[in-house]
């Protein structure tokens, strides 16, 4: 018995030598380590032993970051993350060599405040989202500030704010709702010192009315010069001149030589927009008529009735969008103040007209003219410059959707388009941007354009009009930010190369 006894204890230790030798006798030093796993956009740096000494290198190694944002503190970048870990894993790293690694892949970040600015999607354009740093909030707000009142008076949007604007009595506006268009947040964030940080409100002024920090176009103000012959150099009306000018708030505004001007198109990020109230007097064109008189010479011409234009006090409801109306007008109420009277114009047999003019330019058609519209209307858009383009016509709004298109003058319609939706959006091309549209030759080579117009146009190609005969309804199609008449008058046929006159010709 005593035999079998040793035996069966020789064979379990010989078993327990098996053991250990096949998985390894414990080492002192093999025990669990408290360790910190470090993190860059998920990629593993390595394990270090001291989480505060990295983080207290980020910190003290880049002074240059905190005199560049006069900041007493410097963090990881965004991505970063250390988690602590127990591990019997000895492959531990320094501090200094996780430190270098995340200086080669990224950069390090300061506290902040991140602003995004969301557009909504619109028919034609998908969501946008800008993204903008600043170190103070206040920066921020004080540029959101200037914006603003780049394109609304500061005694106006403080009376807004404040609700303490006074009715208007006989002429004037005031400022139904504002808003901007744009979802904006502003949040408190590490913000990365790659990206843009403003520290300067009227730099990020710049940002949000043009889209660039870079310097913008300027205008050195020289002798004899007006803001309307700047104006025109610069291929902007003067309204956009003065948006992008604040300091002078009338096109009179006396210019000092030497004075720096901002003239270029801006182009801004935020999109501020306005309900508008306005009470104002609109000039409503007087009709010229023409006479033989045979008793007079021939070729020979004299006004025998001077025009006058009309005169409606107009009250209406415009909307604005950053400083430029939009193309309709809804009037509210019209009472007349002075009624037109035609200007009449007597010629001799044979009378004959003369051609001339450039771009901008009256001319004289040797016709007399109706009126596109009915009354009261509002001029929209003039014939003028327009954020860099020439808008060759007048919008001529405040009469209603679907309100009658006449014929200005007798003729023959040699094209139309009825493909457009009666609505449309700013930047469409249908229509060539015209939408639903009709072009009409006249006598003398002349023609002109109705655009904009409702699908249910009342004629067709190869008709003969006469003048003052409606041909159509007022829409809001093609390239349109609301419902108005796109009238112009050209000399030779528009769509092949003809020359674009003001339509102020056939009525001034």
């Amino acid at each position: 018995m005593k035999t079998k006894h040793k035996i069966s204890i020789g064979i379990i230790i010989v078993i327990l030598i098996g053991v250990f030798a096949f998985i390894g006798f414990p080492k002192k030093n093999n025990v669990p380590k408290d360790v910190y796993q470090v993190y860059l956009n998920g990629e593993k740096l390595g394990l270090i032993n001291d989480k505060d000494e990295l983080l207290n290198m980020i910190n003290e190694e880049q002074q240059d970051i905190k005199d560049t944002y006069d900041v007493s503190q410097v963090y990881p970048p965004n991505g970063f993350d250390i988690l602590e870990y127990v591990t019997y894993d000895e492959n531990v790293v320094s501090a200094s060599e996780v430190y270098n690694k995340i200086k080669e892949k990224s950069d390090f970040t300061v506290e902040g405040y991140l602003i995004t600015i969301t557009s909504p999607a619109t028919e034609n354009e998908e969501e946008k989202v800008t993204k903008i740093q600043v170190l103070d909030s206040d920066v921020y707000k004080e540029a959101e500030h200037k914006f603003i009142t780049t394109f609304v008076d500061e005694n106006d949007y403080q009376n807004y704010i404040n609700n303490t604007q006074n009715e208007v009595v006989d002429v004037g506006s005031i400022i139904k709702h504002m808003e901007f268009e744009e979802n904006i947040t502003i949040k408190k964030a590490y913000v990365s010192v790659h990206d843009k940080i403003f520290t300067d409100a009227d730099e990020l002024t710049q940002y949000l009315l043009y889209g660039t920090t870079e310097p913008t176009k300027s205008y050195i103000v020289q002798k004899g010069d007006t803001l309307a012959s700047i104006a025109e150099a610069s291929k902007l009306n003067v309204r956009e001149l003065l948006i992008a000018n604040p300091k002078y708030r009338s096109e009179n505004a006396v210019l000092a030589i030497g004075d720096s001007l901002s003239n270029g198109v801006i182009n801004p990020i935020l999109t501020l927009y306005q309900e508008v109230r306005v009470t104002e007097d609109v000039e409503q064109a007087f009709t010229k008529t023409t006479v033989v008189d045979n008793s007079m010479k021939v070729g020979t011409k004299k006004v025998t009735q001077e025009g006058v234009t009309g005169l409606e006090r107009i009250t209406q409801e415009v909307r604005v969008i950053n400083g430029e109306r939009a193309q309709d007008a809804n009037v509210i109420s019209s009472v007349t103040i002075r009624e037109a009277v035609d200007e009449i114009t007597s010629v001799g047999p044979s009378y004959s007209y003369n051609i001339g003019g450039t771009h901008g330019d009256y001319i004289d058609t040797g016709m007399t003219w109706s009126w596109p519209t009915i009354t009261p209307y509002i001029i929209t858009t003039n014939y003028e410059w327009r954020w860099g383009e020439f808008h060759n016509a007048l919008d001529i709004s405040g009469t209603g959707f679907n309100s009658p298109i006449y014929a200005a003058q007798s003729g023959t319609v040699i094209a139309t388009n009825t493909n457009c939706a009666n609505y449309g959006w700013y930047g469409s091309m249908c229509g060539m941007s015209y939408g639903n549209y009709i072009v009409i030759q006249h006598a003398n080579n002349f023609y002109t354009m109705y655009a904009h117009l409702t699908t249910d146009l009342m004629v067709s190609v190869g008709n003969k009009v006469t003048k003052g005969q409606q041909i159509a309804h007022m829409g809001s199609s093609g390239s349109s930010t609301g419902t108005h008449l796109h009238f112009g008058l050209a000399l030779g046929n528009p769509l092949h190369g003809g020359k674009w006159y003001s339509p102020w010709s056939l009525y001034r």
